[in-house]
């Protein structure tokens, strides 16, 4: 399910010496993103960060309702497809100077009694579906001779914790997947990144919050503070669009020669 815009595909002007263009603060006006999970959470904050800067944004969300509300309100083309379908993926739109790998789910269970279905699903999710978007997309950036790939990873593609085997592999996994497109893909001008926050407020993350404290017979302060952040230096929760100003900030004029890495945005998590 589609609801359509058209954008202006050519890309906004720069100066001779790679200068940003006149009008800075819309430096992606005529780019085009394409965002997952753009209508909740981290990939809303995207969205929106995006589409003020210029950019024409895809919105591909499950959730009908909600994407086609944020289609209207930045005049972007709302995509209702589930990104555990291959067949649904292949009909995404391959125009995208800017792919912002961002959805995903978590399950939490012990190895030896993880649904295999369920790590499956995740693995469509969080690596497959990225892995057919990118493959679709990148010619088009490669003949354009500009883009920018942003996936979402998380600490949890740099170390891992019990209890997540499904997330923890789809992370690394996708942050596999970011190097070697890294590597192809310099040469015509398009990098590859990983933003990888530590704990973020999104409805995933608040989920989570309710049941461990339910589990835990703890207020949701002390699962904040003694449970998720109990190994970050800073003891608050990430905000979405600070992470989206992260992903604003890899596809500017100055981060072309920022590829192939990971910036962690965790608090110090990764540093204890």
């Amino acid at each position: 399910m589609q609801t359509s815009r058209t954008p202006d595909h050519e890309p906004a002007p720069s100066s001779a010496d790679g200068a940003s263009p006149p009008s800075a603060d819309r430096f992606l006006a005529g780019r085009t993103a394409l965002v997952t999970g753009a209508a909740s959470g981290i990939g809303l904050a995207c969205a929106r960060t995006l589409a003020a800067a210029g950019a024409h944004v895809h919105i591909v969300d499950r959730t009908a309702d909600a994407a086609e509300r944020l289609a209207d309100e930045l005049g972007a083309t709302a995509w209702v497809v589930d990104l555990s379908d291959p067949e649904a993926v292949d009909t995404l739109p391959a125009d995208a100077d800017i792919v912002v790998n961002n959805a995903g789910l978590q399950h939490i269970a012990p190895v030896h009694a993880f649904p295999p279905e369920r790590f499956a699903l995740i693995q469509r999710v969080m690596v497959e579906a990225p892995f057919r978007i990118l493959r679709r997309t990148l010619p088009g950036m490669y003949e354009r001779g500009w883009g920018r790939v942003v996936n979402i990873s998380s600490v949890h593609g740099l170390r891992a914790s019990p209890y997540k085997a499904a997330y923890v592999t789809a992370k690394h996994a996708l942050e596999g997947l970011s190097k070697v497109v890294a590597l192809e893909a310099a040469e015509h001008g398009v990098t590859s990144n990983c933003v990888s926050p530590g704990y973020v407020r999104t409805p995933l993350v608040e989920n989570q919050i309710a049941a461990q404290a339910r589990t835990h017979g703890i207020s949701e302060e002390e699962v904040v503070g003694q449970v998720m952040l109990e190994r970050s230096a800073i003891k608050s929760l990430i905000e979405p669009a600070d992470v989206a100003e992260a992903v604003l900030w890899l596809c500017g004029p100055r981060a072309g020669h920022i590829t192939g890495t990971s910036l962690s945005m965790d608090g110090g998590w990764t540093a204890n």
